[in-house]
């Protein structure tokens, strides 16, 4: 009966091992992530939220993107978040060559307030 409780433990500290790796990946090795904080106009805020959630379908469906996820502050209304993380930077190079992305482009002066974007890479 011990043994069976061993082997029932073993076998659900491999399960729960696997579930972390899964949700914490090794990235590929000339990935980029962009972290991209933006903060609205005032009376914009509604206007940027939706031009920014239109960026995401699109977004998320290009060659090269691994994670596209949008936040929006919880204590600052009008400031948003955007992690994205590519394949690479010539990856996240063609993405600003897209429609939906030159349409942003063409607009978020009027929208944003101000923007800071920093690439990162993973080293753990």
């Amino acid at each position: 009966m011990a043994k069976r409780r061993a082997k029932k433990t073993a076998r659900r500290k491999s399960r729960s091992h696997k579930t972390r790796a899964k949700t914490n990946p090794k990235l590929p090795k000339d990935a980029a992530t962009l972290i991209v904080n933006l903060r609205a106009r005032e009376g914009q805020e509604l206007l940027l939220e939706a031009e920014l959630r239109a960026l995401v379908g699109p977004t998320r469906r290009e060659q090269g993107c691994l994670t596209y996820d949008l936040y929006r502050g919880a204590e600052l209304p009008g400031s948003f978040l955007l992690h994205e993380v590519w394949a690479s930077r010539e990856h996240h190079r063609l993405h600003t060559q897209t429609r939906h992305f030159l349409r942003w482009n063409a607009r978020k002066d009027a929208l944003l307030a101000s923007r800071d974007a920093t690439f990162w890479k993973q080293i753990g």
